[in-house]
């Protein structure tokens, strides 16, 4: 299936496109992609509010502000391992039966599944700026990458027991 084909399936059944990623195998270079598209489309969004921004506050110019965001979500990648990790450890204290890399296999299909509301909060953010609408859209993007997550480390850890 196309990757866009996998992340609208995801949200009708996200446990059942998470086993068929790990029925591929396990492949580190799927897992990083993953990350990285997410990451890349992420950024992606924050550019209408950024944009936003520097017209309503000029003394900081869009070019900063880009560089600057794209550095701090950069460091989502380092910090994506260690999450995963916990949250591998965390499946383990309560009897998963699962691997590091289903662990980071599902945390990181949750960040690239919800980056197209990621898109939405983004234009969201630049056309209306902060606000109810905002709040709402940052609660249901939240949501749904919690759900997404969840659903995948579930069938990563304890799909076999």
């Amino acid at each position: 299936m196309a990757l866009t084909d996998d992340i609208l399936a995801t949200w009708r059944n996200p446990r059942r496109v998470m086993a068929r990623i790990l029925d591929a195998g396990p492949r580190e270079d799927r897992a990083l992609v993953f990350l990285l598209v997410a990451v890349l489309v992420i950024y992606v969004s924050l550019w209408p509010a950024l944009s936003r921004a520097a017209v309503l506050m000029p003394e900081a110019p869009l070019a900063q502000r880009l560089l600057a965001a794209f550095f701090g979500v950069l460091l989502l990648v380092p910090l994506a391992y260690p999450l995963a990790a916990l949250s591998h450890l965390a499946s383990r204290a309560a009897g998963g039966q699962g691997s590091w890399h289903g662990a980071r296999i599902a945390l990181f299909w949750a960040l690239l599944a919800v980056s197209p509301l990621m898109l939405l909060r983004g234009l969201v953010a630049g056309l209306i700026g902060t606000g109810i609408q905002l709040q709402l859209l940052d609660l249901l993007v939240f949501a749904g990458f919690l759900w997404i997550w969840l659903s995948g480390l579930w069938v990563a850890e304890f799909r076999g027991t």
